[in-house]
């Protein structure tokens, strides 16, 4: 069973993929910057206090794992270049560990060439340009890092997110492409953690939806 060094575990959607992953007996090690936020304890869990953007905290992460997963983004009061600079750090941690692949979690709006987007998906990319230009400015700069350096990636991208209990079935396609508008983050995870073992998206950036 693979260990999975985990970044952004106390976010919405890292939660339900920390229980989903420890549900299937994975070994973790997450790197959280505030340990009470996380509310699940299990003996397959190491927490590690610190801040993707210091590089020896994920090191310190990194070191013993067979493959990162990323799904850490901006909160109020974020650095410009949050996920562009913690995906730097990660990959270098990785170069480091020899660690040969990333799942990274993005939003709709960054695009990609296999994308069709119709009306409703242009509109929400010019809202996006001109509401979050720093977040979506962000994704794409951390794409191409990870585009450009030797790991096996995935980048995850998703539609708006829910709540809603989980399914068990969605659409994996590209933005216009066989997808929907809206999504439940236990979902969500549920892809995240099959991609773990299947590589059936590697160096792609699909779109899951319902």
């Amino acid at each position: 069973m693979k260990t999975i060094a985990l970044f952004g575990g106390t976010g919405q959607t890292g939660k339900e993929f920390l229980q989903q992953a420890l549900a299937k007996n994975y070994q973790i090690k997450a790197l959280v910057r505030t340990p009470a936020k996380v509310t699940k304890i299990s003996p397959d869990l190491e927490v590690i206090t610190g801040d993707v953007l210091n590089l020896e905290d994920v090191h310190r992460t990194i070191a013993g794992t067979d493959i990162v997963v990323s799904l850490f983004g901006h909160g109020k009061g974020s650095p410009e270049w949050l996920q562009t600079t913690g995906t730097e750090n990660i990959l270098a941690a990785m170069e480091e560990y020899q660690v040969s692949r990333i799942i990274s979690l993005s939003g709709g709006g960054l695009p990609y060439e296999k994308d069709r987007p119709k009306f409703p998906d242009k509109v929400i990319r010019f809202i996006m340009k001109v509401a979050v230009p720093r977040v979506l400015n962000d994704a794409i700069r951390h794409a191409e890092v990870l585009k450009n350096s030797d790991v096996t990636w995935t980048i995850v991208r998703g539609p708006q997110l829910t709540n809603e209990p989980k399914r068990g079935e969605y659409r994996i396609g590209w933005v216009g492409v066989n997808a929907g508008t809206k999504l439940g983050r236990a979902d969500l995870a549920d892809f995240i953690l099959r991609l773990v073992e299947h590589k059936g998206y590697d160096n792609q950036m699909p779109f899951v939806s319902y």
